[in-house]
């Protein structure tokens, strides 16, 4: 049976634009047909990152939001996106620093894949979380899916991609305000 998964992939770290076409290509290799395929975005760092670390300093994020037609099941579909971020130099710490509040540090990447939806849905489990539980919070992940998917309807929200992401717009517009 065919699912529908939509995979977030982006990163921060060398050539950029490279590590997104290459891991667009392995996506396709390893998981399933892209059957649409997002633009581009470049978008700030999100959330509290970790500065020190960084010799250049930070460079904005290339993103861009996959549609893809799979027979995984989400598990072995997460199991393929650690694995290539792992080919594209992706290190993942266990014990990610937690700030105030419980809030995570967050590090620059040479790539990173999020599942952001599998199908209709709605998974919880400790390794896993689909929908992903942040994407509505952020308009990194709603511009590029709401280009090649505006009226999916998040399963929890009962809300289309293109409703959540105006949502944030007029968010950010009243606090420039």
């Amino acid at each position: 049976m065919m699912h529908h998964v939509t995979l977030l992939i982006g990163g921060n770290q060398g050539d950029r634009h490279q590590y997104i076409n290459h891991t667009t290509e392995l996506v396709r290799q390893r998981i399933g047909s892209v059957v649409a395929l997002s633009g581009i975005y470049e978008t700030e760092p999100w959330g509290n990152f970790d500065i020190q670390n960084s010799e250049i300093g930070i460079l904005n994020f290339l993103n861009c939001a996959l549609l893809v037609e799979t027979e995984m099941t989400p598990e072995q579909v997460l199991h393929e996106a650690l694995a290539i971020e792992a080919s594209q130099g992706r290190v993942r710490t266990e014990d990610a620093p937690v700030v105030d509040a419980g809030e995570r540090v967050y590090h620059s990447r040479p790539m990173d894949i999020d599942i952001i939806f599998y199908d209709n849905l709605v998974m919880d489990t400790p390794d896993l979380q689909i929908p992903h539980p942040r994407m509505h919070l952020r308009r990194f992940v709603l511009e590029p899916l709401a280009e090649i998917m505006p009226q999916y309807r998040h399963p929890i929200l009962d809300k289309t991609v293109e409703e959540l992401l105006h949502e944030i717009i007029q968010k950010e517009t009243l606090a420039s305000l």
